[in-house]
């Protein structure tokens, strides 16, 4: 199994066991939660996999960091657990990316891991434009995963 969809595999059943996971907590207490689970998530991945894939900051340039970063792969796997709303990480994850390729990394695929909600989000227009153009001008798979 590839790292990206061990990964994936660990978020949904963190999410699983994460009691009100779906539910909408708002400013303060939605970041808690965020937090607390993402602070799990990179514990159990780095169980995993015995190597930290995590916050590792692939453009030299800028201070940002992308949720996990698989070398090896070419994948970048962005937990964008707010893709279902209107301001969501969306475009700044994607411009990481941008920074990254423009300091030299190689990234294939960006995967987005989302609530229920985010694909019918992003399959309108504007996000389907930026998502065709990542392909077509830099050959980078979009993918938004779902946690149910």
């Amino acid at each position: 199994m590839d790292k990206t969809s061990e990964l994936i595999k660990i978020a949904q059943s963190l999410a699983s066991k994460t009691p009100e996971f779906h539910s909408i907590k708002g400013p303060g207490k939605g970041d808690h939660a965020t937090k607390e689970f993402m602070t799990k998530i990179r514990r159990l991945a780095n169980d995993s996999f015995g190597v930290d894939y995590s916050e590792k900051k692939i453009s030299r340039s800028a201070n940002f960091a992308v949720d996990f970063w698989f070398p090896d792969d070419k994948t970048v796997v962005e937990f964008a657990l707010t893709l279902r709303n209107s301001s969501s990480e969306f475009h700044k994850d994607i411009f990481k990316v941008l920074l990254a390729i423009d300091a030299g990394e190689k990234v294939d695929k960006l995967v987005f891991i989302s609530k229920p909600g985010a694909i019918k989000r992003h399959s309108e227009p504007a996000s389907k434009a930026i998502t065709n153009w990542l392909k077509k001008k830099y050959e980078i798979e979009t993918t938004i995963i779902e946690l149910k």
